[in-house]
């Protein structure tokens, strides 16, 4: 299992700790093997949480102009016609919103190919991901991808309650690959997608998906 490069200093950071304070349990409580058993079982949960949360997959990704694939693992909790008031000044758009549970890959793809027109970070809150204000008040950012017929599609990566730290690989300028990686949230967060009011959206409320193969939605 390939392990992200955003959690390998951590978990060698935590490995250690955890074998210095399982060693000190078992100096100090010689008598009692049962409770050193118990916390080096506690501490190989809490491990295999961390090493399963730092996961990367290799995804298959299919290359299509026309599909807008999946940026996260997670869940979709919105999709809805909306307004968009940072970049699209407004206009009607229709959104899907991906929850990302600490269970879930956090690998976060481009949903399309292109040029990156715009790019902004924002700080903020750290409200639950799922209320209705954390994609305007919590630290995010906003990713514009122009492609094809000069199509915009915007991505907003917005960290939650857990998650107090987003990373990005891209610029503004950038030209990148559909599925490619593009960025990192760690802990609970959720991805924000803003589509043409004409794209036909492809996936249900409450239905999983998979960073880079699951289509969202098939622009015209």
């Amino acid at each position: 299992m390939k392990i992200h490069k955003e959690g390998r200093g951590f978990l060698t950071i935590l490995f250690f700790v955890l074998l210095v304070l399982n060693a000190i349990v078992l100096y100090l409580i010689q008598a009692a093997p049962a409770i050193a058993i118990i916390v080096g079982g506690i501490s190989l949960v809490v491990f295999l949480f961390f090493l399963q949360f730092f996961r990367d997959p290799a995804r298959k990704v299919e290359l299509n102009e026309k599909h807008v694939l999946a940026p996260a693992d997670g869940k979709v909790v919105v999709i809805e016609t909306t307004t968009e008031d940072e970049y699209f000044k407004g206009k009607e758009r229709l959104q899907v919103s991906i929850f990302m549970s600490p269970l879930n890959v956090h690998v976060n793809r481009n949903p399309v190919t292109g040029l990156v027109k715009y790019f902004k970070y924002h700080p903020g809150k750290y409200l639950v991901a799922w209320h209705p204000k954390s994609s305007t008040e919590n630290e995010r950012t906003t990713i514009v991808y122009q492609i094809h017929k000069n199509v915009e599609i915007l991505i907003r990566q917005v960290a939650g309650a857990a998650a107090r730290r987003i990373k990005w690989y891209l610029h503004e300028g950038d030209s990148v690959i559909q599925g490619r990686e593009f960025g990192f949230i760690k802990f609970g967060s959720r991805v924000d997608i803003f589509l043409p009011l004409d794209a036909e959206i492809k996936v249900t409320n409450g239905q999983i998906t998979r960073g880079g193969e699951t289509v969202i939605a098939e622009l015209k």
